[in-house]
């Protein structure tokens, strides 16, 4: 599909301008991978980046609500232009679906991620956050393959079976040349090393760990609080500690 669609060099030009592209990534839904690329958007945006965040989970997105970005649509100029939301450019299938869910199967689900990347007109961007379709569907190596700027950040919780999904995450993404700027462990109540010993077998940066946020859940629909959240600032020291991103 990939090598046939004359989309495909409209997308190139569209992601030419983006500085790095970061996937958020994660084996299994629940891990809170929506949650942390909207606190990692948010993040770079108070840093001053020029930021964008793309949810491409299209059979059930959420940074809408996460955000609370409601009331908002892409303006249409030779393409779709992201509307801005507090300080992130965003764009999300749910602007068009609004809550009803999308009845995408099998390769329509390609279709509709590769439409969405040729139609939005990013422009120049230092950080483009992508909240991926979870574990290793077709329409997530679609995504990567498509982005050939991308490093991957690999979010599991503490757990043997979770992070078993994100394994076989690593192992593809190892395959297929796929850069990982790591794994963060998200949600979490006490350390047990597991986490980090199983990414250092495996090759990968362990880049640390979230603590479980109890009042999390209030701040969701509301980008000020998220921002005064204990993820967030967690999640800001893994990033200067990983060095980046």
């Amino acid at each position: 599909m990939l090598k046939m669609d004359p989309r495909l060099d409209i997308v190139g030009e569209r992601l030419a301008g983006i500085g790095k592209i970061i996937p958020v990534s994660g084996g299994k839904g629940g891990v809170g991978k929506s949650v942390l690329s909207s606190c990692l958007a948010l993040s770079l945006a108070r840093a001053g980046r020029k930021v964008g965040l793309l949810d491409l989970d299209l059979s059930s997105p959420s940074q809408h609500t996460i955000l609370g970005a409601r009331d908002l649509f892409p303006k249409e100029d030779r393409g779709i232009l992201p509307p801005v939301f507090h300080g992130i450019h965003f764009m999300s299938l749910s602007f068009f679906t609004g809550d009803r869910p999308a009845p995408l199967r099998g390769t329509d689900i390609s279709n509709a991620i590769i439409e969405l990347l040729a139609i939005t007109r990013w422009g120049e961007l230092d950080r483009l956050v992508v909240d991926m379709p979870p574990g290793l569907s077709d329409a997530a190596l679609d995504v990567i393959r498509l982005m050939p700027k991308a490093e991957s950040l690999l979010v599991t919780v503490p757990s043997k079976v979770s992070f078993a999904t994100v394994g076989k995450v690593i192992g593809i993404f190892q395959e297929l040349g796929v850069r990982m700027a790591g794994v963060v462990e998200n949600m979490v109540l006490s350390e047990s090393g597991f986490v980090r010993a199983e990414s250092a077998r495996l090759g990968v940066p362990y880049l640390g760990a979230i603590p479980y946020d109890r009042g999390l859940e209030e701040a969701v629909g509301d980008p000020a609080r998220l921002e005064r959240t204990g993820v967030l600032s967690a999640l800001e020291k893994v990033i200067a500690e990983a060095g980046g991103l």
